[in-house]
């Protein structure tokens, strides 16, 4: 396959990966990159305005280094965009979360390749009151510990972080919540968080949805009415070893378009990055909004 030869690079400063920014530099220069735009930033919020630098460059490929809040912030203006330049993620954070689901390893070598060369998935995304996302949205435990696990503690502690802030939110209060399914009463009652899934895979490996497919048209939708650390650790462990909608304090379905009113303000989280709370919000997919480089896959033999 030919190499791209105009790229674009959008780095988190303070993500690594193998032998850093310095290596990727390398990498690029050694596949015969002649044209190359380079941008970093110090943190995840400031990936937007150097995307959109880099796409009036119309690169053949946009690469992104950094973690999941640095993959959600850059696809968000792509999507925004219409551009259909294909994405490349190079998975420097603690989660990488959509990476993982399609396929892409934590290796820098393997990642570039995959960037360069690999297939142009196009993948749906879904929307939250204007902002797309690739993995999921949640709201009530999960965004309260992915707010408490702030980033210092995700460099010192990595996964465990997430570990560490759940424990101290599984006896959070729960809130009654009402959702709307593409329009359809579908669940009100107490729940301790809500999850709006684009794809299978969340933080440890668990499957929370487990028939989510990134390109399917649709968005999983789940409610867990677990309360207190008892209840979430059989929720916890029957994901783990089997189908998450065969706990008793888990309801699961899929939707076009998810509509969500609390009784209370909650704090909400898109791929990891933690938003402000709210009380109700509005999710629908988007299909096929933007392009992933994913490993090839074989072709077919006839």
């Amino acid at each position: 396959m030919r190499t791209p030869r105009r790229i674009a690079v959008v780095a988190h400063q303070k993500k690594t990966l193998g032998g850093g920014l310095d290596e990727l530099r390398r990498r690029l220069t050694d596949a015969g990159i002649d044209d190359l735009a380079w941008y970093e930033v110090p943190k995840s919020k400031k990936a937007p305005k150097a995307v959109l630098a880099a796409l009036k460059d119309k690169p053949d490929r946009l690469l992104v280094w950094g973690g999941d809040g640095m993959v959600q912030r850059s696809i968000d203006v792509v999507a925004r965009s219409g551009k259909k330049v294909p994405v490349g993620i190079i998975p420097a954070g603690t989660g990488n979360l959509l990476a993982t689901n399609l396929g892409i390893p934590a290796d820098l070598e393997e990642s570039v390749e995959i960037a360069l060369h690999g297939d142009d998935r196009a993948i749906d995304l879904g929307k939250l009151d204007g902002e797309y996302f690739g993995v999921m949205a949640g709201i009530g435990f999960d965004g309260a510990m992915i707010n408490d696990a702030d980033r210092n503690l995700k460099d010192r502690l990595g996964k465990l972080a997430y570990v560490w802030a759940g424990l101290r939110h599984v006896n959070g209060e729960p809130a009654t919540a009402t959702i709307k399914i593409d329009g359809t009463k579908w669940f009100q009652d107490e729940a301790s968080c809500v999850l709006i899934g684009n794809v299978s895979k969340i933080t440890g490996g668990i499957k929370a949805f487990d028939d989510a497919k990134p390109d399917d048209g649709w968005l999983d939708v789940g409610v867990a009415t677990a309360q207190g650390a008892m209840q979430w650790a059989r929720a916890l462990g029957t994901m783990a070893v089997g189908r998450s909608d065969s706990s008793p304090f888990v309801r699961t379905t899929r939707a076009r378009r998810i509509d969500v009113h609390l009784e209370s303000k909650m704090e909400y989280e898109l791929d990891g990055g933690a938003r402000t709370k709210t009380k109700s919000f509005s999710a629908k997919v988007a299909p096929g909004a933007v392009k992933i480089c994913v490993p090839r896959q074989p072709s077919a033999v006839s």
